[in-house]
């Protein structure tokens, strides 16, 4: 069993910037990836990005693409995402996901690990 633990998320002001951090621990995958989603109000779950723990391979959505900055500290179980000119329509439930391996998938009911989300609101 993985626990992931989201933090960083908070209320800011359009072309702003926010560091979300999921923390991991229990049964840990260190050759693992980790993916971050999220989910506005009334949508689906979205992906975000993702890398690979072992080997830092990462992935981003098309519209954060050069925006945010997904990287990891493999020593302390932690994966960042840096949110820079941050938009309204990034505002949403951040969520961090686990799966054993690499990035396969950008689909979400495929990740198998969740941490309970964090709220990130972005004002005009």
């Amino acid at each position: 069993q993985v626990q992931l633990v989201e933090s960083g998320g908070g209320l800011v002001q359009a072309g702003g910037s926010l560091r979300l951090s999921c923390a991991a621990s229990g049964r840990t995958f260190s050759n693992s990836a980790i993916g971050w989603f999220r989910q506005a109000p009334g949508k689906e779950r979205e992906f975000v990005s993702a890398i690979n723990l072992r080997g830092g391979s990462t992935l981003y959505a098309d519209s954060v693409k050069g925006r945010f900055t997904i990287s990891r500290d493999n020593a302390k179980n932690t994966v960042y995402l840096q949110m820079n000119s941050l938009k309204p329509e990034d505002t949403a439930v951040y969520y961090c996901a686990a799966e054993p391996g690499v990035i396969r998938t950008t689909t979400h009911q495929l990740w198998d690990y969740w941490g309970q989300g964090t709220q990130v609101t972005v004002s005009s």
